[in-house]
């Protein structure tokens, strides 16, 4: 694994203190949080720490490829109705749950071990108060973002539908086509930029084939570079999540949406334990860190979007980013609609998040990670009161 992927992570990068602490005491910052993340790790060194959390090493060098019995379910998948494909997730459910190694749905330690790394450099610097670059634009204290991923032709004719819903509570998204599976309405990808949307690109076929084999990979890479062009998209998701975090640095993008913080049902289970965006080399990474409506509905069984909301708390909490992904092709089934409208309608009560495109967080996020960069409007405190860190 190519631990270089990373090194733009550090809790240094992420905290963006002004002035800056000395190297030696972010080191030793880190050496004492370490317990708080609860993982076996390969040193105490930050590029191995981040490799085993965000680079997801701690579920091992095979992470990346598909199981034999995972690759026959996607060569049999286009021939299986619905009901049988909602069957075999839900069993797969009591297969994966018991020995998933992360918890669900809310992963609290990667998060905790970077509030407390903070918390030990202000013990070591003997200062009330550090000074730091905000996450967020204009003080809001979480992140908040609409994503779509549009499956199929069904799925593309109801795209109006959904982003008239999101409009409706003052909202905007944006909609991942598959640009080879389907004819691709061009009219509707105009019209939704014009409505302020955003377009990306989600994989080229959706067959299940992009991440067989890294010289397919590469061909498809190259189609798929095209696409983007031809959208003038600068974000890419993978269909199922399929994810290869050094391949996917062949993609001409600034953003991509494949990875999550922690989610046990997707293809390739695991999770970056991260509810903030990170760099995956040349990439911005927006994890979703909400589930996915189709986990939600079509394998927990859920009515209501409690779990979303509960989720939304804790980021708000830690300040971080709130991302779902939701599906046309799902969403007129009538449970799945009505939640999802309960969620905006949840989302637009609330107060003190930046509801962004894609784009704009990833950007913000490079931006505000730049060494140099002019944030110094944008400044915060982080004090001690007791054991808890205070950011204001």
């Amino acid at each position: 694994m190519n631990r270089a992927l990373w090194r733009n992570n550090t809790p240094q990068r992420f905290w963006q203190c002004v002035p800056d602490a000395p190297p030696e005491d972010w080191d030793a910052a880190i050496r004492h949080a370490l317990p708080s993340l609860g993982l076996s790790t390969p040193s105490q060194n930050i590029e191995d720490i981040l490799v085993t959390t965000l680079g997801e090493g701690q579920f091992g060098t095979n992470h990346w490829q598909l199981s034999l019995l995972k690759r026959l379910y996607y060569m049999l998948k286009p021939l299986l109705p619905r009901s049988a494909m909602t069957l075999l997730k839900r069993l797969n459910r009591y297969a994966v749950e018991p020995q998933f190694p992360l918890n669900w749905p809310i992963e609290k330690r990667f998060v905790h071990f970077q509030y407390e790394i903070m918390r030990r450099l202000l013990l070591r610097r003997e200062q009330p108060t550090l000074t730091f670059k905000r996450f967020w634009p204009d003080d809001f204290r979480y992140a908040f973002v609409l994503t779509h991923d549009v499956e199929s032709e069904e799925g593309q004719a109801l795209v109006r539908d959904i982003a008239g819903l999101d409009e409706q509570y003052g909202f905007r998204s944006s909609f991942n086509f598959v640009p080879e599976r389907y004819p691709l309405d061009q009219a509707l990808i105009a019209e939704l930029k014009e409505r302020g949307f955003e377009v990306g690109v989600h994989g080229l076929k959706h067959d299940g084939k992009l991440f067989s084999s890294y010289q397919k990979f590469t061909e498809r890479a190259y189609c798929i570079n095209a696409h983007l062009k031809e959208f003038q998209a600068v974000g890419f998701r993978a269909p199922m999540t399929h994810r290869h975090p050094e391949w996917l640095q062949d993609l001409d993008i600034e953003y991509d949406l494949s990875f999550f913080d922690t989610d046990p049902y997707e293809p390739l289970p695991g999770g970056t334990m991260s509810i903030w965006p990170f760099f995956i080399g040349h990439f911005v990474e927006l994890p979703y860190t909400l589930p996915q409506d189709s986990t939600l509905v079509s394998v927990l069984g859920e009515t209501s979007p409690r779990l979303w909301i509960e989720k939304v708390d804790f980021i708000e909490q830690y300040r971080g980013m709130v991302l779902v992904n939701t599906h046309p092709d799902y969403l007129p089934d009538g449970m799945d609609r009505d939640m999802y409208e309960s969620f905006l309608a949840a989302m637009q009560s609330r107060s003190g998040y930046w509801h962004a495109l894609p784009r704009d967080v990833a950007r913000w996020w490079r931006t505000r990670s730049d060494e140099g960069s002019d944030h110094n409007t944008n400044l915060g405190t982080i004090s001690l009161q007791g054991d808890e860190i205070v950011i204001q």
